[in-house]
């Protein structure tokens, strides 16, 4: 718990930051319908002060977005250890879109033979306890790149290219889709093997897929999806080999990708996808159980979450924020 506290403050300032851009939101809001209303009714005097009131909450609620904005990936934390459980291999997560109050922690142990989903009913339970819900997935997973977003698990259906949309509220299949020329069964794994051919994430846009393909001789693609149909949105081909990818994650539509998983390890390579470029980048963090099999970005609480050798570890990002002229 100790080592947790420092990622307190983190969270709660940008919880605390987006309640107040909702609240900027609605004073706008509101002004804007009295002033529609007292436009023909009262003086020009008032009018100009009550505009005034408006211009000025524009402004204050423009910053308050330019420091939420997206950014620039340019630190990680050194590691916070919350539980240590499970085998070598594994996943956990909380859904970034779940609504406020719902905590839940979800966890994934093993990477393949394995079709069951815990649920914790917070993080603190998570911690330090071992009182959970099962789930029975209808098939079993393949690989560590499952995520849970606004209600389902998506996850990669054994020894296959299919994507599967699973209700975890219902118990029931929503989607299934598959992926097309996507390598699956070790083909094109991460690393660390596993097979961890596609990984699912997500980001403040949405819903991703990273894999590699023959088509793109081995090396990853990227492809934003439709959460709901699992259509193919766009895809993107880079030139970074997968199997020679530690691990990767998605912050503001850029994909980052570690030199390794094991011992010292860094994030090396990033690729817009809103420019379609890459570049060679050098962002160290510590490996601290010497085996990453699962590391992913959560929008909401702007942190990743880690599976090391056993271990399920949070680390913090610092990013670094372009104020777009557009928004001036």
């Amino acid at each position: 718990m100790d080592e947790l506290r420092p990622l307190i403050p983190v969270l709660e300032e940008y919880k605390a930051d987006a309640k107040l851009v909702l609240q900027f939101k609605e004073e706008v809001q509101n002004l804007t319908s009295v002033l529609n209303e007292l436009q023909e009714e009262i003086g020009a005097y008032d009018y100009d002060e009550l505009q005034s009131r408006v211009s000025n909450l524009e402004e204050r609620l423009r910053a308050c977005m330019q420091k939420l904005a997206c950014g620039k990936l340019t630190g990680i934390s050194d590691p916070v250890t919350v539980k240590t459980s499970g085998s070598r291999f594994g996943s956990w997560m909380t859904d970034p879109l779940a609504p406020e109050g719902d905590n839940r922690v979800w966890y994934m142990d093993g990477y393949h033979n394995n079709r069951f989903v815990r649920e914790y009913k917070s993080m603190v339970d998570f911690m330090n306890t071992d009182n959970f819900t099962s789930h029975r997935l209808p098939h079993p997973w393949s690989g560590t790149g499952q995520v849970v977003y606004n209600g389902s698990i998506y996850f990669n259906k054994f020894q296959s290219h299919i994507i599967i949309r699973f209700d975890l509220k219902t118990e029931t299949i929503l989607k299934t889709r598959s992926l097309d020329y996507a390598g699956y069964n070790n083909m094109y794994h991460y690393a660390w093997g596993g097979h961890s051919d596609i990984d699912l994430m997500v980001d403040e846009s949405g819903l991703w897929a990273v894999y590699a393909t023959n088509q793109n001789a081995g090396n990853i693609v990227v492809s934003r999806l439709d959460p709901v149909s699992l259509q193919t949105l766009q895809t993107w081909n880079t030139s970074y080999p997968k199997r020679s990818a530690g691990e990767a994650f998605i912050i503001c539509g850029t994909l980052y990708v570690t030199n390794g998983y094991s011992g010292g390890t860094k994030v090396h390579y990033a690729y817009q996808t809103n420019a379609s470029t890459y570049e060679y980048i050098d962002i160290p963090f510590q490996n601290k159980y010497s085996h990453i099999s699962m590391l992913d970005y959560n929008p909401k609480d702007r942190a990743l979450y880690a599976w090391n050798n056993g271990h399920q570890i949070l680390y913090n990002v610092t990013l670094f924020h372009v104020i777009r002229s557009d928004e001036l």
